[in-house]
């Protein structure tokens, strides 16, 4: 903040010299340019799956230079052409760390750190290799999500109790802890003044393996009646990928540190907002109908549908982070359209396979071919 307003009143106080509006431009040219004055060595740890494609293609849009530690097997869905101008090292993350050994970094973005242990061990391996160490971690540092202002100050999660209240919270508790104590290791070995932690919060986009969001461009494109899971109130959270990959590439190009939330839409924005406005990227008449009941979406297989997570109990604050830190330091966002898009477009492609689509799209058991039912028996439930 003191930087900025350092600024304001140089340009505010150099008006009368007229030198004011070509500095302005040139900020603005410099903001907007898309290669970096400060040219950096990336390692990326990972970098073939989801989050890594796109920011190897941002990074070497801005004039980086990229390398990648991965076991060689797993191969991109997006950006494929990229891949033969970064560096291959070969290795095992649990057992082979030779190709690491030697070479120096500006960054090590560490976004394959699955085991706490993976991230001890690279972390301590390149401390004296590497100027800053970014770690991937996830917003679900914070679960139980019991709050309704959570920010990079709220307790994280470095154990999980003795008894579960069902045979998910397991899962959820022990990933929370992983991550938590994965982000411990890389400030042990890097310190707080050169550890970057990112914490998205559900990411979609193109090359999502996942198949947790894909429901909603193949759904909405088909228009007509549309069944919108939740309470009118309850708030959805979310972010494009590439809006996390950008930001992390430009937070080690401006040397910012510290703890940062990833967190869209910018706004906050409820579930039935976010299908309306998704729902204007394809020009099929399409009406919602919100069934509110937690109860009869349980009785009929609708737990969650994300990016809506019933807002109840241990999961009343998931959609309720604070991205303020991230938005000051520069995280942005894509038009939801634009993303929606962009991911239809992806699945349709021949990036993958018919038998993919087919194996989602004609699951039985996927809301896309349960839809009608649950909506005919709601109407009954209603009328």
């Amino acid at each position: 903040m003191e930087n900025s307003k350092s600024r304001r009143d140089f340009i505010k106080k150099s008006t009368a010299a007229g030198i004011a509006i070509p500095l302005l431009a040139s900020n603005l040219l410099a903001c907007n340019s898309n290669v970096s004055s400060k040219k950096l060595k990336i390692l990326i740890l990972g970098g073939t799956s989801f989050l890594g494609p796109h920011q190897i293609t941002y990074a070497l849009k801005r004039g980086h230079s990229v390398s990648i530690f991965t076991r060689g097997k797993t191969k991109s869905t997006v950006h494929k052409e990229l891949f033969n101008q970064v560096e291959h090292l070969i290795g095992d993350r649990n057992d082979n760390l030779k190709a690491l050994e030697q070479g120096a970094w500006d960054l090590v973005i560490d976004n394959s750190g699955r085991q706490v242990k993976w991230t001890k061990d690279t972390a301590n391996l390149l401390k004296d290799r590497a100027k800053l160490y970014l770690y991937t971690s996830s917003t679900g540092v914070y679960y139980p999500y019991l709050g309704d202002h959570i920010t990079e100050n709220t307790t994280t999660l470095t154990e999980a109790p003795e008894t579960f209240g069902h045979k998910y919270e397991k899962l959820e508790y022990d990933y929370g802890v992983m991550k938590t104590n994965s982000e411990n290791e890389t400030i042990k070995a890097f310190g707080k003044e050169r550890s970057i932690i990112v914490r998205p919060t559900y990411m979609f986009g193109p090359g999502d393996k996942t198949n947790r969001f894909i429901h909603w461009p193949i759904r909405l494109a088909k228009g007509g009646e549309i069944l919108v899971p939740g309470k009118k109130e309850d708030p959805v959270q979310y972010i494009d990928v590439r809006d996390v990959a950008e930001f992390m590439i430009r937070l080690a190009e401006q040397k910012h540190t510290g703890i940062y939330n990833a967190v869209g839409p910018k706004e906050k924005q409820t579930m039935v907002e976010f299908v309306n406005e998704a729902k204007e990227t394809f020009p099929k008449n399409a009406t919602i109908t919100n069934i509110d009941d937690y109860t009869f979406l349980e009785e009929n297989g609708i737990n969650y549908l994300v990016p809506w997570i019933p807002s109840v109990g241990k999961n009343y604050g998931s959609a309720r982070i604070s991205n303020t830190k991230s938005r000051a330091a520069g995280l942005t966002f894509r038009n939801l359209k634009t993303s929606i898009k962009d991911m239809y477009d992806w699945w349709y492609s021949d990036a993958l396979t018919n038998e993919q689509r087919v194996e989602y799209e004609k699951n039985p058991k996927t809301l896309l071919n349960t839809e009608q039912d649950i909506l005919k028996a709601w109407n009954t439930l209603k009328m």
